[in-house]
């Protein structure tokens, strides 16, 4: 019997890949599927800005990959975008501002489907939350979930494209964030009414701490697979 701490890795099946964008650079990522089973669904995590240490390996992300597979019968798939370092390996190229990052997110959609994965998710923490809401609009995918969204390079024209579009939308909003606070978010995102807003008390932006991470991972199961929700808090296997 496993507790599930914040060092806990669970059984996967976890397989280096390489992503190939539109403008011909190689991306490093990683693909975590459950040991047994075909996926209930399929998270594309997009990371916090790269220019501010945020990377594929970024604790929440990396906890996902080390957790729902096992717990929750999910697939993760995590990369570095454009000129992204982590312990897991250099992405290509030069940092974009979020624009030229339009092709590492189709590049990820693209794989994810050559790879018949299936019921996509876009997950973006921060910046990734920008990519997701900027580019993921019209891809083929369940919807997106928003951790700790700044709404600083995403246009009001963009979030109106997402308005009762069939996708869903879902913004974890932490409390004490340092650039969008739960009050704040229902303001900026009013152009999309689907938007499902859940506000996360005592939570900070980078969700720092065990009771933030399982906060986040057990909303990410909620939306997901409601069947794995709760997760557990411990792992027999």
């Amino acid at each position: 019997m496993i507790e599930i701490r914040s060092g806990a890795v669970l059984p996967s099946i976890r397989e280096e890949i390489t992503l190939v964008t539109e403008d011909h650079l190689l991306l490093v990522g990683e693909l975590a599927l459950p040991v047994s089973g075909a996926p209930a669904a399929t998270l594309i995590t997009l990371h916090p800005l790269p220019t501010a240490g945020g990377f594929m390996d970024s604790h929440i992300l990396r906890k996902a990959a080390n957790r729902l597979p096992a717990l929750a019968q999910l697939a993760v798939l995590r990369f570095n975008t454009r000129g992204t370092a982590s312990p897991q390996g250099s992405s290509e190229g030069s940092f974009g501002e979020g624009i030229t990052e339009r092709h590492d997110v189709d590049a990820a959609l693209a794989f994810a489907h050559a790879r018949g994965l299936p019921n996509l998710w876009l997950v973006g923490w921060s910046f990734g939350t920008e990519l997701a809401l900027k580019y993921g609009v019209n891809k083929d995918i369940e919807g997106v979930i928003l951790l700790s969204p700044p709404l600083h390079r995403t246009s009001e024209a963009e979030l109106a494209t997402w308005a009762n579009n069939g996708k869903r939308v879902i913004a974890l909003v932490p409390e004490l964030d340092d650039y969008l606070v739960p009050e704040q978010a229902k303001e900026r995102f009013k152009a999309i009414p689907q938007l499902e807003l859940v506000a996360v008390d005592d939570a900070k932006h980078l969700w720092v701490g065990e009771s933030a991470t399982k906060s986040v991972l057990n909303e990410i199961v909620k939306a997901v697979n409601p069947a794995a929700y709760p997760l557990p808090e411990t792992y027999e296997g």
